[in-house]
């Protein structure tokens, strides 16, 4: 059985944490293939949603965890990247404004619908409209919760994907991270960059000194995660160039490197994705450039013992 199976049998259920005053991280355990993390901060006029959720169930669970908290509307609904475990959600938000970076709203169109098959376990997404941001930028934009400064920036450069944007709460030391940082959990670059993640977590992420961090998938976490997935990164650099200079596939390259420590992450799966993307770096290809996504995610199954990959959203 893969451990990602093992973990979701005895996955808790989602939970609100209180990690600052007003400020809430949704969990979902156990943050697994499009099982995200969300949060939402509440002020005096309204809720402001850091992401939606995958399914049309567990958004309305989302919603209505929020609504024990607080019976003030969601009037803002920020999208960190495009992915759909982060944005098939966005349509349940009735009346919120949908605010994203530019290729948020490009990358949701282009992804389409959701699908399980045939490369995830069978899930019942629900009823989805696609509902991208309707208000985008391409660097930033400052949004005030009350008199809580916080602070949407696109982090510059390809990293899980190609259109990543944080939100910093420099007040509060508090960080949305979206999946940019995985706790627990394997990262996945597939549509990003390793070389991009490195910068953008030693450059952006690191340098604000943040005291707590939601990542898009895991635990709530405190700073030490950064060193925890730079070292995975490098990890996955340092493997990809020796495969690559053997002349091995990225999937023989996965199946001859040994993970050492990172075995234990969930979804161990996805070193063949990363490793497909690295390889095109090798090759010079710049970061986010496309890559055939369809014979990365082939190969993740093949590594899978030709299963697909196990999904409990």
């Amino acid at each position: 059985m893969s451990s990602t199976a093992r973990d979701t049998d005895t996955a808790a259920p989602p939970r609100v944490e209180e990690i600052d005053e007003g400020i809430y991280a949704y969990v979902q355990p156990p943050g697994t293939w499009w099982v995200n993390n969300t949060g939402f901060l509440v002020g005096r006029r309204g809720v402001t949603s850091v992401d939606a959720c995958s399914t049309e169930r567990r958004t309305r669970a989302y919603l209505e965890a929020i609504g024990k908290v607080t019976p003030r509307p969601v009037r803002t609904l920020i999208n960190t990247h495009h992915h759909g475990d982060h944005t098939f959600g966005n349509h349940l938000f009735d009346g919120a404004t949908v605010v994203g970076h530019e290729g948020v709203r490009e990358g949701i169109r282009a992804w389409g619908m959701p699908a399980s098959a045939p490369f995830w376990t069978e899930v019942d997404w629900g009823h989805v409209e696609l509902e991208p941001p309707f208000l985008t930028y391409t660097e930033g934009v400052t949004l005030w919760v009350d008199d809580l400064r916080c602070e949407v920036r696109h982090v510059g450069t390809a990293a899980h994907t190609t259109n990543d944007s944080i939100m910093w709460i420099p007040e509060r030391r508090v960080l949305f991270a979206g999946d940019l940082l995985f706790h627990g959990g394997t990262p996945f670059l597939l549509q990003g960059s390793i070389a991009g993640a490195i910068e953008v977590l030693e450059t952006v992420i690191a340098p604000l000194g943040a005291r707590t961090i939601v990542a898009g998938h895991g635990p709530v976490a405190g700073p030490g995660l950064i060193d925890d997935v730079l070292g995975y990164l490098r990890f996955v650099q340092e493997t990809a160039r020796r495969g690559h200079a053997a002349g091995l596939t990225p999937l023989e390259t996965a199946r001859e490197a040994d993970l050492g420590e990172y075995a234990a992450l969930s979804d161990g799966e996805r070193i063949v994705g990363n490793l497909h993307r690295a390889y095109a770096e090798i090759e010079g290809a710049a970061p986010g450039a496309p890559i055939d996504a369809v014979a990365a995610l082939t190969d993740m199954v093949t590594y899978n013992g030709g299963r697909p990959l196990t999904c409990t959203a």
